[in-house]
């Protein structure tokens, strides 16, 4: 009785009967090309199979890679919030740093405005004690000498230190009005610009100020100073080596202001 269903074995009616059965020949071909079939099956089974390590190796190692590659951008991350950071405190102590350095120098400016006021008071103090030392000395000289001072005058305006315009030697000079004492140093610093020296206030009452000074060269002393002098003047007298020079009254109180 025949089984039914799909045969699992291939058909034998190719094969021809021979005398006693199948020829042998045609049934060891068929079964050497079936031999050959599951060979070649099985190599490419097994190529399939290597191919397919190949790939899991590859997958593991680049999933490796992967996450390796992604520790180390985390770690970059953490690095660059952690810099961030450091700028930002570096910033806050910059700012407070330049905030404190503001703070000191409006100190120092303070401290050298009052120190430049003290100064000025203390120059003005001597000063004022030097013209009244000055001024008794010059009172118990003209008592002591009696008419020599006349002489001595004379001899002060002789027409040879001023001639040409150029003063050479010892110059005495009187300027004024001046609005404040800082006007006196201002012209006074002109005067050694010039290269003047030995550079004395013998008076300085009123507003107007008298000054001696040396010239070891000649020199045109009234153009000098008209260039250099913070003051504009006018020359009221310049006999001998004597000066007096008139300041506007307008212009010194604007400067004092």
């Amino acid at each position: 009785m025949p089984s039914e269903g799909t045969p699992s074995v291939p058909r034998m009616g190719s094969f021809k009967w021979a005398l006693l059965g199948y020829r042998r020949g045609e049934v060891e071909a068929a079964m050497a090309a079936r031999d050959a079939r599951v060979e070649a099956l099985e190599r490419e089974a097994e190529d399939s199979a290597e191919r397919v390590r190949s790939a899991t190796e590859e997958t593991t190692r680049a999933e490796g890679e992967l996450s390796l590659l992604s520790g180390m951008v985390i770690e970059r991350e953490r690095e660059i919030r952690n810099l961030g950071e450091l700028l930002r405190e570096a910033n806050e102590r910059h700012d407070r740093s330049i905030a404190s350095l503001e703070s000191t120098a409006g100190r120092l400016e303070e401290i050298q405005a009052q120190a430049r006021g003290q100064a000025t008071r203390i120059r003005m103090k001597a000063l004022r004690e030097a013209v009244e030392v000055s001024r008794r000395t010059q009172e118990l000289s003209a008592a002591q000498a009696g008419g020599s001072n006349g002489a001595i005058a004379a001899a002060e305006q002789s027409p040879e230190a001023g001639q040409d315009g150029l003063y050479e030697g010892r110059v005495r000079l009187e300027i004024g009005p001046l609005g404040d004492f800082s006007q006196l140093v201002g012209f006074e610093d002109a005067i050694g610009r010039l290269g003047a020296s030995q550079i004395s206030v013998e008076r300085f009452s009123e507003g107007r100020a008298t000054l001696s000074m040396n010239l070891d060269e000649p020199i045109d002393l009234l153009r000098e100073l008209e260039e250099r002098a913070p003051l504009e003047f006018r020359v009221r007298r310049s006999a001998g080596d004597n000066l007096i020079l008139d300041v506007d009254e307008d212009e010194g109180s604007q400067r004092a202001a």
